[in-house]
């Protein structure tokens, strides 16, 4: 039997379809996803943490859910919007449905809408705050509610998922034969900023041979400086960069000491401690398609990518360049302070399942690690 279940926009703009996952509601900022595969790593970002995802392709969960391909400790969506669910996943690799994964873990989703049309108004009005859910029948009050939520400007979620208490990663990248693989010999000391860390990214850094320490967002400069790492990475994460002050000032203290190399958030963060500003965009990059620009070399690569905010060029110092740009909208892609050893990317070099036309990116930080200082 089909549960009915609405979604409201801010703006007022209704969908009616089926319930998908648990009942209840669900509320925060509806984006929207272009990825056609990858649904459990978007479930488990870290980054979607106050979010509720619309995917535009439309059947999803034809793989199932598996225990190998989630990217944190649960997953962090508010909410999951979807044309239509697959009720009877085909992998060898599946444990449970996607149906079954989302009501266990208390998110409540819905199916069965146009979602299209849902991206086309997001595309056309902005990503704004709305609400799932299976309870209230009354379009408009639901509307007149999802107005009166917060939203994401001037929110430190990052407090919400990163970690409470420093610890380390050795599990190194998967391969087909043999699952995920065990560290190779260690060559570099990293300390790694979880402010919602993917374990991909942990994955990288430690099949390049980098022993990694993953610690608090709110860890002070001399407190990683006591480690001596050879490296410090910033993860990428959810909200307003510039709620994040303690971050910034921390990374402000790091640089020119050590080697940093920042994705997405961690980006932005370097961007802010540069002396920059941030902006938000009207309705974010979200998917496994998004083209840029090296500056330097003219290559384009194809990239995954998941953020609502974006480094203003403009507002950076000379000691920092842009390094790559957005070839849809211009926006900033990356930067970066060769004399100071600091590179910052937008885009996720290690997305799952893919595209991987940047995984060099990694390399790059690594070959700072070992330069003598």
């Amino acid at each position: 039997m089909t549960r009915p279940a609405l979604l409201a926009l801010a703006d007022g703009r209704v969908f009616r379809g089926e319930a998908l996952g648990a009942s209840g509601e669900g509320h925060g900022e509806v984006v929207f996803n272009t990825s056609m595969t990858g649904y459990q790593e978007i479930l488990t970002d870290p980054s979607y943490r106050g979010q509720m995802v619309c995917m535009t392709y439309p059947l999803i969960g034809n793989y199932g859910i598996n225990p190998e391909d989630v990217e944190s400790r649960r997953p962090w969506v508010s909410g999951f919007i979807v044309k239509e669910a697959c009720p009877f996943p085909s992998s060898w690799r599946a444990r449970l449905p996607l149906d079954d994964y989302l009501r266990d873990n208390h998110i409540v989703g819905i199916q069965g809408i146009d979602t299209r049309a849902l991206t086309r108004h997001l595309r056309d009005h902005g990503a704004q705050e709305g609400i799932i859910s299976t309870e209230e029948p009354d379009g408009a009050r639901l509307a007149d509610r999802a107005r009166a939520l917060p939203g994401l400007v001037g929110r430190d979620l990052v407090t919400e998922v990163t970690v409470r208490a420093p610890h380390g990663w050795s599990e190194g990248p998967w391969d087909l034969a043999r699952g995920y693989t065990s560290a190779p010999a260690s060559r570099f000391k990293v300390v790694a900023f979880d402010s919602g860390i993917k374990q991909n990214i942990l994955r990288c850094l430690v099949g390049l041979g980098c022993t990694v320490e993953v610690v608090p967002a709110d860890t002070p400069a001399a407190a990683v400086l006591e480690r001596k790492p050879d490296g410090v990475f910033l993860s990428n994460g959810p909200g307003d960069p510039e709620a994040v002050p303690y971050l910034i000032e921390t990374v402000r203290g790091l640089i020119g000491r050590t080697p940093i190399f920042g994705i997405c958030l961690g980006n932005q963060i370097l961007g802010l401690a540069f002396g920059g500003s941030t902006y938000k965009l009207p309705f974010g990059h979200h998917g496994g398609n998004h083209p840029v620009s090296d500056l330097a070399t003219g290559d384009v690569w194809i990239t995954s990518q998941n953020h609502n905010y974006a480094v203003d060029a403009g507002s950076l110092p000379e000691r920092a360049r842009v390094s790559m740009t957005n070839l849809t909208d211009g926006s900033v892609e990356g930067i970066v302070a060769e004399e100071l050893a600091a590179e910052g990317i937008q885009f996720h070099p290690e997305a799952g399942p893919g595209p991987h036309d940047a995984l060099g990116v990694f390399a790059r930080f690594v070959d700072r690690c070992r330069r003598p200082r």
